[in-house]
């Protein structure tokens, strides 16, 4: 499936093809002292491939914890997710996707280079991996820091090795909880620009938690609003803003339009 525009949405007389994630009737119940913490309840989801997806609501909705159900990192109390038609466990076994923490989590003893060749070392994935690290910096601007450590770099640089370490191994998925929440206003809105170019040369399908609704907006093909906890889908909302975005696009009636359906959403949520 190609990425289309906003502006050309594909044919509803053509038939989609199968979802790349399907969630159907999740659950997720947290054993604490003294009881049990609700954190989703009834998540129905279906991504197509080529989707950028941001989940979206307030702290302690479930947000991340639906990512980390779609990683493989914990397991559902109840319902079903599938991964391109496979398990999570599966699907973390046959690398299908990426995962942006909110934090870069680098390993300060190696090299920028070196961080990103780790994942390839460590799944033992064949071919030149310094080739292949290299052409992923390259991609996220950064090239000219493969010799550099992360102690050397600026936040936001972290972050993009970060993400070229994400897709060092060449995933369909691209799961990014809260990526760019610490930084300043500047490096974050330059920060998007640069992932929905990644987004779109690389055709991957990108999962994005944020507290955001100007960032859910501007990077989004769809933006998925959820409650209060117990954390449940309140309502999905298609962002129809032309690609490629820009500057301009934050400013145009239709974002602000988009973004009070949002926040009208995310109100009636927190009800």
């Amino acid at each position: 499936m190609t990425l289309l525009s906003a502006s050309q949405p594909p044919s509803t007389a053509e038939p989609l093809a199968p979802p790349i994630v399907s969630v159907q009737n999740l659950q997720m119940v947290f054993q604490v002292p003294g009881g049990q913490t609700v954190a989703l309840q009834d998540a129905n989801l279906n991504i197509q491939k080529g989707e950028f997806i941001s989940l979206i609501g307030p702290s302690g909705c479930g947000k991340t914890t639906l990512l980390r159900l779609l990683a493989d990192l914990v397991q559902p109390t109840g319902g079903q997710i599938l991964i391109g038609g496979q398990s999570p466990a599966t699907a973390r076994r046959e690398r299908q996707y990426g995962y942006v923490f909110q934090a870069p989590a680098l390993m300060e003893w190696r090299s920028v280079l070196a961080n990103v060749m780790l994942p390839l070392e460590v799944m033992n994935v064949p071919g030149d991996r310094r080739a292949r690290a290299r052409e992923m910096l390259n991609l996220v601007g950064l090239d000219k820091f493969e010799r550099n450590y992360p102690w050397q770099l600026s936040g936001g640089m972290q972050q993009r090795v970060s993400i070229a370490r994400a897709l060092a191994f060449d995933p369909p998925l691209l799961f990014m909880d809260e990526p760019f929440g610490a930084l300043d206003e500047i490096t974050r809105e330059h920060l998007n620009l640069e992932l929905l170019r990644l987004w779109r040369e690389t055709g991957k399908t990108v999962i994005f938690v944020t507290h955001s609704i100007p960032e859910a907006v501007f990077l989004s093909t769809r933006v998925v609003v959820m409650t209060a906890r117990p954390g449940k889908i309140e309502g999905i909302v298609d962002v129809d803003l032309p690609q490629p975005r820009s500057d301009d696009t934050r400013e145009s009636p239709r974002f602000f339009e988009i973004a009070t359906e949002i926040r009208e959403l995310l109100k009636k949520g927190h009800a």
